[in-house]
């Protein structure tokens, strides 16, 4: 079972500033996903060809995004945008990113999530 993770930033090098806390959070936005973002929110996963648990993921995150008005469901091939893959650090899949409705990256999971811990994730972006 997948652990939610917050975007926690990352220190980004500063003009002598030792290096502050970027707490912002990576941002994707429809150029980024080939889609628009969700009205609410945005459910991206990167997904594989032959990886049995990036269906059961697809499911699941299809299911929520029809239950809870304004949210989306992105699914993104991962060896075909990998580019894409290395800026948001995308190791292993599946790998779930939960967006707020700026596109800013509020939750990421690796793994086959469950609906109700999907439907948690999606309380700190909506």
């Amino acid at each position: 079972m997948p652990r939610w993770r917050r975007n926690r930033g990352e220190r980004v090098r500063g003009q002598g500033d030792g290096g502050r806390l970027d707490t912002s959070g990576p941002r994707l936005d429809a150029a980024d996903l080939g889609t628009e973002l969700g009205a609410r929110a945005t459910l991206v996963q990167f997904s594989s060809a032959f990886c049995a648990p990036c269906r059961a993921t697809r499911r699941v995150l299809g299911e929520v995004a029809g239950m809870v008005p304004g949210v989306t469901h992105v699914e993104i091939d991962a060896e075909a945008r990998l580019e894409l893959v290395r800026a948001v650090g995308v190791l292993k899949t599946p790998t779930v990113l939960v967006l707020d409705a700026g596109g800013r990256v509020v939750r990421r999971a690796v793994g086959q999530p469950r609906k109700a811990d999907v439907i948690a994730a999606l309380g700190e972006a909506v």
